[in-house]
């Protein structure tokens, strides 16, 4: 048989399948490769790539895991649970276990404080939040239509939003001078633009506690955001997967709080997209939620939903977990403290080295500031930067440029998916790098008392 050739092979598949929207290629990606390539072990492999890329929340796997063996009818693979297996494994119906849409309703209530309350029945599952951020797109616009999002942003959006569905992003400009904060003078200078190169702008999407920044929408911020949709009489998607991981003041404001305040408002332009991925840590059981104040998207996305339902089984543990109210309660705390106690630790090691990052109370992450360590202020030299880091630092965490940020030397670094053993070897590794790096700049400590013992000596 005759060989095919790489690009007659693509010609055999769809434009959808074969184009560069997934974005795979981005530094983004390619830190992830770079680990897989060569991944960190303490013992088998101590010099390996550190995943600091990855926006994992592995900090109270003990707690979940203490309940699971307390709780073993959850599972109906187990002796307990069994007598649950065959109305589990059997077909459900797409709208989901009831069970499992009240616990997640009631849960995301709980997480904001108990301030608002969720309808059940707008509950509509999502493969994850890719899954559940692809359906409400394909909910709410055509190809060629676009979204405004504030930038920076998070990378896999351009994946998720659009690759499949055709739809743009369009980013609204956000600047460190005040802190990268949403502002009216940005929503509508995006929204001008989009408007002058005749692009039809469906909605904007907003992720709230931000992820890469770690910051959260202030209610004044909030209210500008609603006004300002509501005016152009377009969607606003927010985003809230890390809710429950807001470990200090101010407190977290839900979308959901600023709309039952405000009379004004048309909530059939709110939809919020959640997941139990970073508040909970499980990324792996792909449980992703579309939860809409309009009756036609719940319709719709319901009837989409048919494509990434989440598995029976996972529902059924999942609505047991959530309806434990002792549990929850507990793990909300113990998981704002844990995650806390590892911000303050990456902060105070970054501060011996004189390394800032962006004032922030939420995520899994924080966002660093190595403007100092450009030799020019460019995107390239981000890249150099971040290629070393990467190279011979042997540590993964994300440059902004990938984040789409417009001023080079961010970083974004995760700090939820690993030991303390490990984070502590990854802060050493990174400052043996900064301290390196400025002696090259600067001079090494002996050159520089040599300069200055030689400066006072011509003064003399």
């Amino acid at each position: 048989m005759g060989s095919t050739s790489s690009e007659q092979q693509k010609n055999l598949l769809s434009k959808i399948a074969t184009n560069h929207g997934h974005g795979e290629d981005s530094p983004y990606f390619d830190g992830w490769k770079a680990y897989d390539e060569n991944p960190y072990h303490p013992t088998k492999n101590p010099d390996g790539v550190i995943q600091m890329g990855l926006a994992e929340n592995q900090l109270c796997f003990d707690f979940i895991e203490d309940w699971i063996k307390r709780n073993p009818q959850a599972s109906i693979c187990t002796t307990e649970g069994i007598q649950e297996f065959k109305d589990t494994a059997i077909f459900q119906d797409y709208h989901g276990l009831p069970a499992f849409r009240e616990a997640v309703a009631k849960f995301m209530g709980k997480v904001r404080g108990e301030r608002v309350r969720f309808d059940p029945d707008r509950i509509v599952m999502g493969g994850g939040s890719t899954g559940a951020n692809e359906m409400i797109t394909f909910c709410l616009a055509d190809p060629g239509d676009a979204f405004l999002i504030p930038s920076p942003y998070y990378p896999a959006f351009d994946r998720d939003l659009r690759w499949r569905t055709g739809v743009q992003l369009l980013p609204i400009i956000c600047e460190s001078s005040n802190d990268f904060k949403i502002t009216k003078a940005a929503l509508e200078m995006a929204y001008e633009k989009a408007q002058q190169a005749n692009i039809n702008v469906k909605g904007l999407m907003i992720i709230n506690p931000s992820n890469p920044l770690g910051t959260i929408l202030d209610k004044e911020t909030l209210q500008t955001i609603v006004s300002f949709i509501n005016q152009k009489n377009i969607h606003l998607i927010c985003d809230e997967i890390y809710a429950a991981t807001v470990f200090s003041q101010p407190k977290f404001i839900s979308i959901a709080e600023i709309i039952e305040g405000d009379g004004s408002c048309n909530p059939n332009l709110i939809h919020i997209v959640y997941s139990l991925s970073k508040d909970m840590g499980f990324p792996g059981f792909r449980v992703g939620i579309i939860y809409s104040y309009n009756d036609e998207v719940v319709n719709c996305a319901r009837k989409m939903s048919s494509f990434g339902l989440v598995s029976t089984q996972t529902q059924h543990l999942i609505a047991s977990m959530l309806s434990d109210d002792e549990f929850i309660g507990k793990f909300i705390i113990e998981n704002s403290n844990r995650l806390a106690t590892r911000y303050k630790n990456i902060r105070r090691e970054l501060d011996k080295v004189s390394i800032g990052c962006l004032k922030s109370n939420a995520g899994l992450f924080c966002w660093m500031d190595l403007r100092k360590l450009l030799k020019e202020p460019t995107l390239q030299e981000e890249m150099v930067l971040w290629g070393k880091i990467i190279k011979e630092v042997k540590l993964n965490f994300s440059p902004g440029s990938s984040f789409h940020c417009y001023e080079p030397g961010w970083f974004r670094v995760c700090f939820a998916n690993m030991d303390d053993e490990t984070m502590e070897i990854a802060l050493k590794r990174l400052q043996k790098f900064v301290k390196r790096s400025k002696e090259k700049r600067c001079g090494s400590k002996e050159e520089i008392l040599q300069k200055q013992s030689s400066a006072k000596h011509l003064i003399s």
